[in-house]
């Protein structure tokens, strides 16, 4: 196997190893589906850096994300990692994946909504502001209110469905 072949499959099996991290706040979700885990590489002096990108800055679950992906990377055998923390650009709910998404919703958090493209004037859409209803993740009803702009974690907020009036969570669009 040539050096370059073994790095290849080096790096493979630290990003095969990284993104089967959870989140510890949402641990239905792997770092991979939830868009932080950004990028795994060589640096020049051949050590393995795995860059992640918090879902915000201010995210206190980063520590243990980090101490997670050093265990999991060194328990698959490929040795120590230095993991960096990328802050631009920033995390943004469309980095999530499709499985990321329905995990969510079968956890009973409703998933973000899809940022709107951009309007007919060209302008870009204001990414906090929601055209499409929030859909309950139990029942599928749209009638749904928001309660409180922060749920059980700061990238959460709270619902109420009104046709099941069942309480949960929204995943906010960043």
């Amino acid at each position: 196997m040539s050096a370059d072949s073994a790095a290849a499959a080096r790096l493979d099996g630290v990003r095969r190893a990284a993104a089967t991290v959870v989140d510890p706040e949402i641990p239905v979700l792997t770092i991979a589906d939830l868009g932080i885990l950004r990028d795994v590489r060589l640096a020049a002096d051949g050590q393995v850096v795995v860059s992640i990108t918090p879902t915000y800055s201010g995210c206190p679950a980063m520590h243990v994300i980090r101490e997670e992906i050093v265990a999991a990377v060194a328990q698959a055998g490929f040795g120590p990692v230095v993991v960096e923390t990328v802050l631009s650009p920033a995390w943004t709910t469309d980095w999530m994946t499709e499985h990321g998404r329905q995990q969510l919703k079968d956890y009973g958090i409703a998933p973000p909504a899809p940022v709107p493209a951009a309007g007919p004037d060209g302008a870009a859409p204001l990414m906090f502001f929601r055209t499409a209803p929030v859909t309950c993740p139990r029942c599928g009803a749209t009638a749904t209110t928001e309660l409180a702009a922060f749920g059980s974690t700061a990238c959460k907020s709270l619902w109420r469905c009104e046709r099941c009036r069942e309480p949960f969570d929204y995943f906010k669009t960043h």
